[in-house]
């Protein structure tokens, strides 16, 4: 199931993407606030959805660092050793 949604994310447009998330994230909140109400008869479902809009995340963060400057990644891995050093 996840290789199925991975490579529908790589067609998907990044504006498309976007909205994409935008609706998952306002699906998973109503998944979150039934179940505290009434209960879901599969609670995992609220698992798969949080899952589900991580991989959307990964694959637009995916594109964003693929757009980056070599300047970009450079100072980028600058930030993360000075983290490592902490």
């Amino acid at each position: 199931m996840a290789k199925e949604i991975k490579s529908d994310l790589k067609v998907l447009s990044e504006e498309d993407l976007l909205q994409q998330i935008d609706v998952k994230e306002v699906e998973y909140q109503k998944l979150k606030f039934e179940h505290a109400i009434r209960g879901l008869q599969n609670a995992n479902e609220i698992k798969a959805q949080r899952r589900e809009i991580a991989r959307m995340l990964t694959e637009a963060r995916r594109r964003e660092m693929g757009e980056m400057t070599a300047e970009d990644l450079a100072g980028r891995s600058k930030i993360r050793a000075r983290r490592r050093n902490r």
